[in-house]
Protein backbone atom coordinates (compact mmCIF):
# COMPACT_ATOMS: atom_id res chain seq x y z
CA UNK A 1 0.00 0.00 0.00
CA UNK A 2 1.04 3.60 -0.57
CA UNK A 3 1.96 4.91 2.89
CA UNK A 4 1.55 8.53 1.84
CA UNK A 5 -1.96 7.85 0.56
CA UNK A 6 -2.82 5.94 3.75
CA UNK A 7 -1.66 8.92 5.83
CA UNK A 8 -3.80 11.31 3.79
CA UNK A 9 -6.81 9.00 3.95
CA UNK A 10 -6.49 8.58 7.73
CA UNK A 11 -6.21 12.34 8.18
CA UNK A 12 -9.28 12.91 6.02
CA UNK A 13 -11.21 10.20 7.81
CA UNK A 14 -10.21 11.61 11.20
CA UNK A 15 -11.83 14.95 10.40
CA UNK A 16 -14.57 13.66 8.07
CA UNK A 17 -15.44 10.10 9.20
CA UNK A 18 -17.74 9.15 6.34
CA UNK A 19 -18.20 5.92 4.34
CA UNK A 20 -16.24 5.37 1.15
CA UNK A 21 -19.09 6.40 -1.16
CA UNK A 22 -19.08 9.84 0.48
CA UNK A 23 -15.31 10.23 0.10
CA UNK A 24 -15.08 8.75 -3.40
CA UNK A 25 -15.87 12.03 -5.25
CA UNK A 26 -12.64 13.49 -3.85
CA UNK A 27 -10.68 10.62 -5.40
CA UNK A 28 -12.34 10.61 -8.80
CA UNK A 29 -9.74 12.96 -10.31
CA UNK A 30 -7.21 12.67 -7.47
CA UNK A 31 -7.04 8.95 -6.58
CA UNK A 32 -4.08 9.39 -4.19
CA UNK A 33 -5.55 12.52 -2.49
CA UNK A 34 -2.29 14.28 -3.40
CA UNK A 35 -3.97 17.63 -3.99
CA UNK A 36 -6.58 17.53 -1.22
CA UNK A 37 -4.79 20.16 0.85
CA UNK A 38 -4.71 22.53 -2.16
CA UNK A 39 -8.40 22.30 -3.05
CA UNK A 40 -10.47 25.38 -2.35
CA UNK A 41 -13.40 25.31 0.10
CA UNK A 42 -15.74 26.07 -2.81
CA UNK A 43 -14.37 23.06 -4.72
CA UNK A 44 -14.79 20.86 -1.63
CA UNK A 45 -18.31 22.16 -1.10
CA UNK A 46 -19.35 21.32 -4.67
CA UNK A 47 -17.52 17.97 -4.80
CA UNK A 48 -18.81 16.68 -1.47
CA UNK A 49 -22.18 18.46 -1.71
CA UNK A 50 -21.77 20.06 1.69
CA UNK A 51 -22.35 23.67 2.83
CA UNK A 52 -19.48 26.08 2.22
CA UNK A 53 -19.07 26.73 5.94
CA UNK A 54 -18.61 23.00 6.53
CA UNK A 55 -16.16 22.81 3.63
CA UNK A 56 -14.11 25.64 5.15
CA UNK A 57 -13.99 23.83 8.49
CA UNK A 58 -13.11 20.55 6.78
CA UNK A 59 -10.14 22.07 4.94
CA UNK A 60 -8.82 23.74 8.10
CA UNK A 61 -9.14 20.52 10.09
CA UNK A 62 -7.57 18.40 7.37
CA UNK A 63 -4.54 20.68 7.14
CA UNK A 64 -4.16 20.43 10.92
CA UNK A 65 -3.92 16.63 10.73
CA UNK A 66 -2.35 16.09 7.30
CA UNK A 67 1.11 15.58 8.80
CA UNK A 68 0.12 14.14 12.17
CA UNK A 69 1.67 10.64 12.41
CA UNK A 70 -1.65 8.90 12.87
CA UNK A 71 -0.35 5.40 12.11
CA UNK A 72 2.24 5.79 14.86
CA UNK A 73 -0.31 7.19 17.30
CA UNK A 74 -2.77 4.39 16.58
CA UNK A 75 -0.04 1.79 16.94
CA UNK A 76 0.79 3.05 20.44
CA UNK A 77 -2.90 2.61 21.30
CA UNK A 78 -2.89 -0.94 19.87
CA UNK A 79 -5.27 0.22 17.14
CA UNK A 80 -4.78 -1.15 13.63
CA UNK A 81 -6.45 0.96 10.91
CA UNK A 82 -7.57 -1.12 7.93
CA UNK A 83 -8.27 1.04 4.88
CA UNK A 84 -10.42 -0.14 2.00
CA UNK A 85 -7.18 -0.80 0.05
CA UNK A 86 -5.63 -2.95 2.79
CA UNK A 87 -5.25 -6.67 1.88
CA UNK A 88 -7.00 -7.53 5.17
CA UNK A 89 -10.07 -5.41 4.33
CA UNK A 90 -12.97 -7.87 3.86
CA UNK A 91 -13.99 -7.96 0.19
CA UNK A 92 -17.63 -8.56 1.19
CA UNK A 93 -17.81 -5.05 2.66
CA UNK A 94 -16.98 -3.52 -0.72
CA UNK A 95 -20.29 -4.95 -1.96
CA UNK A 96 -22.14 -2.48 0.30
CA UNK A 97 -23.49 0.74 -1.16
CA UNK A 98 -21.61 2.60 1.57
CA UNK A 99 -18.53 0.56 2.56
CA UNK A 100 -16.46 1.81 5.50
CA UNK A 101 -13.50 3.77 4.15
CA UNK A 102 -11.48 2.72 7.19
CA UNK A 103 -11.99 0.03 9.82
CA UNK A 104 -10.30 0.48 13.19
CA UNK A 105 -9.37 -2.82 14.81
CA UNK A 106 -8.18 -3.94 18.23
CA UNK A 107 -7.21 -7.54 18.87
CA UNK A 108 -6.77 -10.50 16.53
CA UNK A 109 -6.77 -8.75 13.15
CA UNK A 110 -6.53 -12.09 11.30
CA UNK A 111 -10.16 -12.82 12.24
CA UNK A 112 -11.10 -10.40 9.46
CA UNK A 113 -9.71 -12.99 7.05
CA UNK A 114 -11.67 -15.91 8.54
CA UNK A 115 -13.60 -17.49 5.65
CA UNK A 116 -16.76 -18.34 7.61
CA UNK A 117 -18.45 -15.78 9.79
CA UNK A 118 -22.05 -15.75 10.98
CA UNK A 119 -23.92 -12.97 12.75
CA UNK A 120 -25.91 -13.72 15.88
CA UNK A 121 -28.25 -10.92 16.92
CA UNK A 122 -31.37 -10.19 18.92
CA UNK A 123 -33.06 -7.82 21.31
CA UNK A 124 -31.37 -5.77 24.00
CA UNK A 125 -34.20 -7.13 26.18
CA UNK A 126 -33.28 -10.75 25.37
CA UNK A 127 -34.11 -13.23 28.10
CA UNK A 128 -32.50 -16.44 29.32
CA UNK A 129 -34.20 -18.21 26.40
CA UNK A 130 -31.76 -16.48 24.02
CA UNK A 131 -28.79 -17.61 26.10
CA UNK A 132 -30.05 -21.20 26.16
CA UNK A 133 -30.72 -21.13 22.42
CA UNK A 134 -27.18 -19.90 21.72
CA UNK A 135 -25.70 -22.60 23.93
CA UNK A 136 -27.47 -25.08 21.66
CA UNK A 137 -26.82 -23.33 18.35
CA UNK A 138 -23.29 -21.99 18.53
CA UNK A 139 -20.99 -24.84 19.69
CA UNK A 140 -21.43 -26.92 16.48
CA UNK A 141 -20.68 -23.81 14.38
CA UNK A 142 -17.68 -22.84 16.49
CA UNK A 143 -16.34 -26.39 16.26
CA UNK A 144 -16.34 -26.01 12.47
CA UNK A 145 -14.40 -22.76 12.64
CA UNK A 146 -17.23 -20.25 12.26
CA UNK A 147 -16.53 -16.83 13.80
CA UNK A 148 -19.48 -15.24 15.62
CA UNK A 149 -20.17 -11.60 14.68
CA UNK A 150 -22.37 -9.31 16.77
CA UNK A 151 -22.67 -5.73 17.98
CA UNK A 152 -21.66 -5.76 21.68
CA UNK A 153 -25.04 -4.31 22.70
CA UNK A 154 -26.80 -5.32 25.89
CA UNK A 155 -28.86 -8.48 25.74
CA UNK A 156 -28.53 -10.90 22.84
CA UNK A 157 -25.31 -9.40 21.40
CA UNK A 158 -23.41 -9.73 24.66
CA UNK A 159 -24.79 -13.25 25.12
CA UNK A 160 -23.52 -14.24 21.66
CA UNK A 161 -20.01 -12.92 22.32
CA UNK A 162 -19.83 -14.58 25.74
CA UNK A 163 -21.14 -17.89 24.41
CA UNK A 164 -18.49 -17.89 21.67
CA UNK A 165 -15.70 -17.12 24.15
CA UNK A 166 -16.93 -19.59 26.79
CA UNK A 167 -17.14 -22.30 24.12
CA UNK A 168 -13.52 -21.73 23.10
CA UNK A 169 -14.44 -20.10 19.80
CA UNK A 170 -13.80 -16.76 18.13
CA UNK A 171 -15.94 -13.64 17.93
CA UNK A 172 -15.89 -10.19 16.32
CA UNK A 173 -17.67 -7.27 18.02
CA UNK A 174 -18.63 -4.35 15.78
CA UNK A 175 -19.26 -1.22 17.83
CA UNK A 176 -21.01 2.07 17.08
CA UNK A 177 -18.45 4.41 18.64
CA UNK A 178 -14.71 5.03 18.77
CA UNK A 179 -12.50 3.05 21.13
CA UNK A 180 -12.20 5.94 23.59
CA UNK A 181 -15.96 5.84 24.22
CA UNK A 182 -16.96 2.29 25.06
CA UNK A 183 -20.70 1.71 24.99
CA UNK A 184 -22.66 0.43 26.77
CA UNK A 185 -20.74 0.72 30.03
CA UNK A 186 -22.32 -2.47 31.32
CA UNK A 187 -20.25 -4.37 28.72
CA UNK A 188 -16.91 -2.73 29.57
CA UNK A 189 -15.39 -5.93 30.93
CA UNK A 190 -16.56 -7.94 27.92
CA UNK A 191 -15.20 -5.26 25.59
CA UNK A 192 -11.73 -5.50 27.16
CA UNK A 193 -11.79 -9.31 26.93
CA UNK A 194 -12.70 -9.11 23.24
CA UNK A 195 -9.96 -6.62 22.38
CA UNK A 196 -7.39 -8.77 24.21
CA UNK A 197 -8.38 -12.19 22.87
CA UNK A 198 -10.83 -11.67 19.98
CA UNK A 199 -11.48 -8.71 17.65
CA UNK A 200 -13.08 -5.34 18.37
CA UNK A 201 -14.02 -3.37 15.26
CA UNK A 202 -15.32 0.13 14.53
CA UNK A 203 -15.60 2.33 11.46
CA UNK A 204 -15.22 5.41 13.65
CA UNK A 205 -12.02 7.18 14.76
CA UNK A 206 -11.23 6.70 18.47
CA UNK A 207 -12.68 10.04 19.60
CA UNK A 208 -16.17 9.36 18.20
CA UNK A 209 -18.85 9.17 20.94
CA UNK A 210 -21.82 6.80 20.64
CA UNK A 211 -24.56 8.50 18.64
CA UNK A 212 -27.92 6.98 17.89
CA UNK A 213 -27.43 7.05 14.10
CA UNK A 214 -24.12 5.20 14.40
CA UNK A 215 -25.82 1.97 15.41
CA UNK A 216 -27.98 1.39 12.31
CA UNK A 217 -24.80 2.11 10.31
CA UNK A 218 -22.90 -0.46 12.38
CA UNK A 219 -25.55 -3.06 11.52
CA UNK A 220 -24.61 -3.06 7.83
CA UNK A 221 -21.06 -4.05 8.80
CA UNK A 222 -22.29 -6.92 10.99
CA UNK A 223 -24.33 -8.19 8.05
CA UNK A 224 -21.65 -7.42 5.47
CA UNK A 225 -19.01 -9.45 7.31
CA UNK A 226 -21.25 -12.49 7.66
CA UNK A 227 -22.43 -15.32 5.43
CA UNK A 228 -25.73 -15.41 7.28
CA UNK A 229 -27.62 -14.04 10.27
CA UNK A 230 -29.18 -15.93 13.18
CA UNK A 231 -31.92 -14.08 15.09
CA UNK A 232 -32.86 -15.29 18.57
CA UNK A 233 -35.39 -12.98 20.26
CA UNK A 234 -36.60 -9.67 18.83
CA UNK A 235 -39.75 -7.61 18.71
CA UNK A 236 -41.32 -6.95 15.31
CA UNK A 237 -40.21 -3.31 15.41
CA UNK A 238 -36.60 -3.29 16.57
CA UNK A 239 -33.08 -2.35 15.55
CA UNK A 240 -32.38 -6.05 15.11
CA UNK A 241 -34.50 -6.10 11.99
CA UNK A 242 -32.46 -3.31 10.38
CA UNK A 243 -29.55 -5.77 10.28
CA UNK A 244 -31.88 -8.25 8.59
CA UNK A 245 -32.81 -5.66 5.97
CA UNK A 246 -29.14 -5.15 5.14
CA UNK A 247 -28.66 -8.94 5.00
CA UNK A 248 -31.61 -9.43 2.66
CA UNK A 249 -30.37 -6.63 0.39
CA UNK A 250 -27.14 -8.58 -0.09
CA UNK A 251 -28.56 -12.08 -0.40
CA UNK A 252 -27.42 -13.34 3.02
CA UNK A 253 -29.02 -16.36 4.66
CA UNK A 254 -31.50 -15.62 7.44
CA UNK A 255 -32.04 -18.10 10.28
CA UNK A 256 -34.60 -17.49 13.03
CA UNK A 257 -35.11 -19.26 16.36
CA UNK A 258 -38.77 -20.12 17.05
CA UNK A 259 -39.99 -19.14 20.51
CA UNK A 260 -42.88 -18.98 22.94
CA UNK A 261 -45.94 -17.71 21.04
CA UNK A 262 -46.99 -15.71 24.10
CA UNK A 263 -43.68 -13.82 24.33
CA UNK A 264 -43.44 -10.47 22.45
CA UNK A 265 -39.76 -11.19 21.80
CA UNK A 266 -40.75 -14.19 19.68
CA UNK A 267 -42.78 -12.03 17.31
CA UNK A 268 -39.76 -10.87 15.29
CA UNK A 269 -38.33 -14.34 14.56
CA UNK A 270 -41.80 -15.72 13.85
CA UNK A 271 -42.47 -12.93 11.34
CA UNK A 272 -39.14 -13.68 9.64
CA UNK A 273 -40.00 -17.39 9.45
CA UNK A 274 -43.39 -16.54 7.92
CA UNK A 275 -41.54 -14.44 5.33
CA UNK A 276 -39.13 -17.25 4.40
CA UNK A 277 -36.36 -17.33 7.01
CA UNK A 278 -35.17 -20.83 7.92
CA UNK A 279 -36.32 -21.89 11.41
CA UNK A 280 -33.43 -23.33 13.44
CA UNK A 281 -33.09 -24.88 16.88
CA UNK A 282 -29.73 -26.61 16.48
CA UNK A 283 -26.43 -25.40 15.03
CA UNK A 284 -26.18 -28.58 12.98
CA UNK A 285 -29.10 -27.32 10.87
CA UNK A 286 -27.08 -24.25 9.91
CA UNK A 287 -24.05 -26.37 9.06
CA UNK A 288 -26.20 -28.67 6.90
CA UNK A 289 -27.55 -25.65 5.04
CA UNK A 290 -24.02 -24.55 4.13
CA UNK A 291 -22.94 -28.07 3.24
CA UNK A 292 -25.84 -28.23 0.78
CA UNK A 293 -24.80 -24.88 -0.71
CA UNK A 294 -21.22 -26.11 -1.14
CA UNK A 295 -22.21 -29.42 -2.77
Amino acid sequence: MNEAFTQRLLALHYVYPKPLNRLAPLMKDDPELEYLGLRSPIDLSVTLQIPLEQANALKRSYLNYAYTPLMEIYSKQQIRPVSYQDPLYPASLLELIDPPAVLYAKGDILLLDAPEKIAVIGSRKAQSYSRSAMQKLLPPLLAEGFVIVSGLAKGADAMAHRCAIDSGGKTIAVIGSGFLHRYPKVNDELSFIIEETQLLLSEYPPYMPPRKWNFPMRNRIISGLSKGVIVTQAEVKSGTLSTIEHALDHGKDIFAVPGDIFCPLSAGPHKLIAEGAKPVWDGVQVLEEYRQLRS
